[in-house]
């Protein structure tokens, strides 16, 4: 069962319409022959009752539906720079898009869940009753299209056929929505009958961004509504707030993967890459981080490219975990991508042959894009997200303004990457060995370190602590983000968690499939290890060496040392892996400072922990029996060692 209550359908109190006969006269009078004809080819009277409901409440000029044909997307295209919401770059096929200039991330504080009296939602969630939901949609979504021309798309995410993927109908007034659209995911308007006929289910969106005025920005809404599985959204212009089919969408995938498929199948916030191992084998990798903490560079890393955002997951027939990616493309931050980090994602960027969009950077005299930490050298104007630009120019506070928004990002289509893998279009999906957790912590613990069983894998996932990042909108500081995914989580997370330990904990997972599950850090710097400077103690392309670690650890090809909060790599093999994988030397002392304990950091983060989840409901008792046992065993080799223990102290001692 669904983990809501149903209620009555918002769009159609406020359209009105209630049969499939009466939405299709509907349909007949607001669009014209053209592309009358196109939506007599969806024959769900769901989906056609929930269009011509959103025709009514938004009331555009005109009704365009974009089955994907090259006629199609280059009329999208063109609506873009007709309407001003992407403009010509130097580069052929890249534009530039601004969103306002203090909508940069996702609006958390403005964004809810659409809910029935009694009914409970994630407590990391914003939550309306339905009624009031209903009344302010009505008001401020009411005729939001007039003057404007409405966009159906039809589109499916994940591959078509496979067990996990979701149809849903994007409705836009947003040429730029449906540009990105286009861009991150399959158009599947001639299967799309089939596909809602298969898996049984559809979720749709509707988004209008108004009049894209900065003041009617306090009144942005992204509503919802778990029962119906459709999403509101309005006044607003940033992707994550209104490309709808990703985040929007990604949470009811959560929802039906906890509630309907619970022990079965898991959609995640994580990137799908493939790691070469010895022999020629490929093993495949998934991994959380939050936004903005390195997980399209990871995704990058591997030998070859599925996703770098979301994953669905589900246990197959032959006992093997498989992985599928929503998306086919990337809506990437570039901020401190350059050559040397990425060279294949840049090789796109900076190079003709693809079709990109940037948002939110700043765009020289010469129509080129300029940001943050790409390693080139910077003009000293341009435009970027808040207008006119000038090196040293500074906001009304007197904070320098960067030459890029943090959160500056551009979308591209997977298929143009140099490692993109034809598996990514698989529907049986890529079996997956390794499963990865990390987030932005500068000082607990070490690069990468490896579970012991499923139920600690699952805890590392519960237990990431992240700084914050660009990503939304008035976000400080560090804070507790289990598994990178809370923020899409719609109920509680108890549910959650309890669904994560029945699937990597199922027996029927083949023992010699069982993936490793590990946690990764990229971030923890000089001074966290006794040193004196701010700086990381590794490089972005370390990320290649713990990632090829783990893929043979997968096939328990490396000696560990094992240690209570899981299995750390020794110092030989890294060594080896350095020189084979990066050509780079790497020093015992490098790997002393980077792979000591810090017991009373660790047993904070626990406690931390610990604490957080006491105050929450149904915990799975699991959770306090891994992190009890990780502290008991902390406890033991703080008596033997002090506060510090280093890697031999580690390997030496006998528990």
């Amino acid at each position: 069962m669904r983990n809501a209550t149903q209620g009555f359908d918002i769009a159609q109190k406020i359209g009105g319409i209630t049969n499939f006969e009466e939405a299709l006269q509907l349909c007949e009078q607001k669009s014209n022959a053209a592309n009358f004809k196109k939506i007599r080819v969806i024959k769900d009277p769901d989906v056609i009752m929930k269009l011509a409901n959103a025709i009514v409440m938004c009331e555009p000029d005109s009704v365009f539906i974009n089955t994907g044909s090259d006629e199609d997307k280059q009329r999208v295209r063109n609506l873009a720079l007709e309407n001003g919401e992407e403009a010509k770059l130097a580069m052929p096929d890249h534009t530039i898009h601004y969103d306002l200039k203090d909508e940069q991330g996702r609006i958390v504080d403005r964004t809810y869940y659409i809910v029935n009296p009694g009914e409970d939602v994630s407590s990391l969630a914003n939550k309306m009753e339905r009624t009031e939901a209903l009344n302010l949609i009505r008001k401020d979504m009411q005729g939001i299209m007039h003057g404007k021309t409405m966009i159906v798309g039809f589109y499916m995410r994940g591959p078509v056929g496979a067990p996990v993927s979701n149809p849903a109908v994007e409705i836009t007034s947003s040429a730029y929505v449906s540009h990105s659209a286009e861009i991150l995911y399959r158009n599947i308007y001639a299967d799309f009958n089939t596909e809602v006929e298969r898996l049984g289910h559809f979720f749709c969106n509707i988004h209008s961004e108004g009049l894209n005025r900065l003041e009617d920005l306090p009144h942005a809404r992204v509503f919802m509504d778990r029962a119906d599985r459709t999403t509101y959204s309005y006044k607003c212009t940033y992707a994550g707030n209104t490309l709808l089919l990703k985040k929007g969408n990604h949470r009811f995938a959560v929802d039906k993967a906890t509630y309907e498929n619970a022990g079965n199948e898991l959609s995640e916030h994580m990137f799908i890459t493939g790691i070469d191992g010895p022999g020629g084998r490929i093993t495949w990798c998934v991994g959380a981080a939050p936004s903005g903490c390195g997980k399209t560079t990871t995704a990058m890393a591997g030998n070859h490219f599925v996703g770098d955002d979301l994953a669905q997951m589900w246990r197959a027939p032959d006992g093997s975990v498989r992985s599928v990616n929503p998306e086919c493309g990337i809506f990437g931050i570039v901020a401190d991508v350059n050559w040397e980090g990425d060279p294949l994602l840049m090789e796109n960027l900076r190079k003709p042959g693809a079709e990109v969009i940037w948002s939110n950077v700043l765009i020289d005299a010469d129509g080129v894009p300029h940001w943050t930490g790409n390693g080139e050298e910077h003009p000293a104007k341009g435009k970027n997200f808040q207008g006119d630009w000038e090196k040293g120019k500074r906001d009304a506070k007197g904070d320098q303004i960067p030459i890029s928004h943090p959160n500056a990002r551009c979308t591209i289509a997977s298929v143009a990457l140099g490692n993109y893998s034809d598996e990514a279009e698989n529907p049986e999906g890529v079996e997956t060995r390794v499963v990865t957790y990390s987030g932005r912590d500068s000082d607990t613990m070490p690069p990468v370190w490896a579970a012991l069983n499923s139920d600690q894998g699952v805890v590392i996932g519960a237990c990431i602590v992240s700084a914050a990042t660009a990503t939304e909108v008035g976000a400080t500081g560090v804070k507790r983000a289990p598994w990178a995914n809370a923020p899409f989580i719609p109920g509680a997370l108890a549910d959650y968690m309890d669904a994560q330990f029945k699937f990597f904990g199922h027996p029927d997972i083949a023992k010699d499939k069982l993936p490793v599950m590990a946690g990764l850090n990229y971030f923890l710097t000089d001074e966290a290890r006794g040193g004196d400077s701010p700086k990381l103690l590794g490089e972005k392309r370390d990320v290649k060496v713990w990632l090829a670690w783990l893929e043979r650890h997968a096939y328990n090809e490396m000696e560990v040392i094992e240690t209570p909060i899981g299995n750390l790599p020794k110092f030989e093999d890294l060594n080896k892996l350095f020189k084979d994988i990066i050509g780079k030397t790497y020093t015992e002392a490098l790997y002393t400072k980077q792979f000591s304990l810090y017991i009373d950091k660790i047993i904070a983060r626990i406690d931390l922990q610990t604490d957080a989840y006491s105050k929450g409901t149904d915990v799975p008792a699991k959770l306090f029996e891994v992190l009890e046992e990780q502290r008991t065993g902390l406890m033991k080799l703080k008596e033997a060692y002090g506060p510090i223990v280093k890697p031999a102290q580690l390997e030496a001692f006998h528990y």
